[in-house]
């Protein structure tokens, strides 16, 4: 089915566990998955953070984290450093020091996951990108501003805690005196913000490919595309929520999603060669749009209008789709034309 090429799983980082990399470690398979280097043991976390051995992407010059962050950015001499981004590979057999879990089945039967000890071949490829380095702190500072409104305006406490709400940045100190009920104040608290921006512009994947590192890098950042596949079955094919519980029914119901996308992609890549480019929704629009009515067992008359899309259909399929009126036999025969 593949010819000869490689099957690589990719994946983020939810979908990366130790069993999944060791899956996808046999019979010819590879994987790249997204790292969290949070949950990198210090060990590793002191390799990516130690400013030694940086490489540039572009060039493979070697450079340091200092440097990148210092350059003045509005030189027009440093465009193309600023464009680019820096790499260190670190070798990671230990899946203890990926912070990875694997399950263990206790005598009562019941299930704990543990951290794994495990060896398996792998290596982590760090990155470094001043421009995503800033952009995440734009956002960070724009939360933070949020956050400094909350004090001032709301009650902290009645707002609900999340890990990317603003509530992060607040800190609660409750003092009290003898005999007397406890004072609560609030405040950002600069430690939570310092110890985010230490991650600021760094990311991680872990492989077990031999490749060049673009190569790698390259394919993952595919990963956007199966996400938006993800994206456009849950808001354009209704896969969520699932309003059934058989099992078949499930299964039925994801299969007719999946039948969707599938046959949007391939009119969407026919719509892409042919030169035209339109949004997700503007092709799923014209084609819901595109209904005729029965006059009579006579004619078929069209009850949309023409469009940008609808003429780009037309050339690439040749059905002549944009007349008012249809004769049965013209319309069964285009129908024909569609299904064969």
């Amino acid at each position: 089915m593949l010819h000869g090429k490689k099957f690589i799983y990719c994946a983020d980082a939810g979908l990366g566990s130790l069993n999944i990399r060791k899956f996808n470690s046999m019979g010819g398979r590879s994987f790249i998955v997204t790292q969290s280097i949070k949950k990198l043991s210090n060990t590793l976390k002191k390799a990516v953070f130690n400013d030694y051995d940086y490489r540039l992407l572009s060039n493979d010059k070697p450079v340091t984290i200092e440097d990148i962050k210092t350059f003045d950015k509005n030189d027009k001499k440093n465009l193309t450093l600023y464009n680019d981004s820096v790499y260190k590979i670190v070798e990671a057999d230990k899946a203890i020091d990926l912070g990875l879990f694997e399950e263990k089945v206790l005598k009562n039967g019941k299930t704990k996951k543990i951290k794994s000890t495990a060896v398996i071949k792998q290596k982590l490829i760090i990155t470094f990108s001043r421009k995503m380095m800033e952009y995440q702190r734009y956002i960070r500072n724009r939360q933070i501003e949020r956050a400094k409104k909350i004090l001032i305006s709301k009650d902290p406490e009645s707002i609900k805690k999340g890990p990317h709400d603003v509530r992060r940045f607040i800190k609660r100190n409750s003092v009290s005196k003898a005999g007397e009920e406890a004072t609560d104040s609030y405040f950002i608290d600069q430690s939570v913000i310092e110890e985010e921006e230490k991650y600021d512009g760094y990311y991680a994947v872990a492989t077990n490919l031999d490749d060049d590192v673009k190569t790698i890098l390259e394919i993952s950042s595919k990963r956007y595309k199966i996400e938006d596949c993800f994206r456009v079955m849950k808001t354009n094919f209704s896969a969520r929520p699932i309003h059934h519980r058989n099992r078949e029914r499930i299964i039925a119901h994801f299969l007719i999603c999946y039948t969707a996308l599938l046959i949007y992609r391939l009119l969407e890549a026919k719509l892409d060669d042919y030169g035209a480019h339109f949004t997700t929704e503007n092709i799923i629009e014209t084609l819901k749009n595109m209904e005729v009515v029965n006059t009579h067992n006579m004619y078929y008359q069209s009850i949309y209008k023409g469009s940008q899309v609808c003429t780009a259909l037309n050339a690439v399929f040749d059905l002549a789709l944009d007349k008012e009126y249809y004769l049965p036999k013209e319309l069964n025969k285009k129908i024909k034309k569609i299904l064969t």
